[in-house]
């Protein structure tokens, strides 16, 4: 499955700026090692309903995307980060608190900027 994600916005992670995230027609959310989110542009919080104050700071995978703590999502982002080495697209469907959303899922880890991401598109 190929990515919605253009190549020049991948190459530029490490100086992607809340405003350059709000920007895009697609969820973004960079998160640390752990799952804490760093950002959650406004295209995530609208499609999961989730504003943004009450998502920074939280963990992605057991507070606020509860749907995703298992071992297609969160294994995956585990594994890929703690290789160092995450780019996977797949389709997933979204349960929590919301009726089920289906969408596309890119989990990146950016080698240069030592960053993580979770890519979101509705589909």
């Amino acid at each position: 499955m190929t990515s919605f994600i253009e190549n020049s916005f991948l190459s530029k992670l490490g100086s992607v700026t809340k405003a350059d995230a709000d920007a895009q027609g697609f969820g973004i959310v960079k998160l640390d090692a752990d799952g804490k989110i760093l950002i959650y542009n406004k295209y995530e919080s609208e499609l999961a309903g989730v504003p943004v104050e009450k998502a920074e700071g939280k963990n992605f995978f057991t507070d606020i995307a509860v749907c995703t703590n298992n071992r297609i999502f969160f294994g995956r982002f585990k594994d890929g980060v703690g290789k160092g080495e995450l780019n996977l697209v797949f389709n997933y469907v979204f349960t929590y608190k919301m009726k089920p959303t289906n969408v596309v899922i890119h989990l990146y880890h950016d080698k240069s900027s030592k960053t993580n991401w979770v890519f979101v598109k509705y589909r």
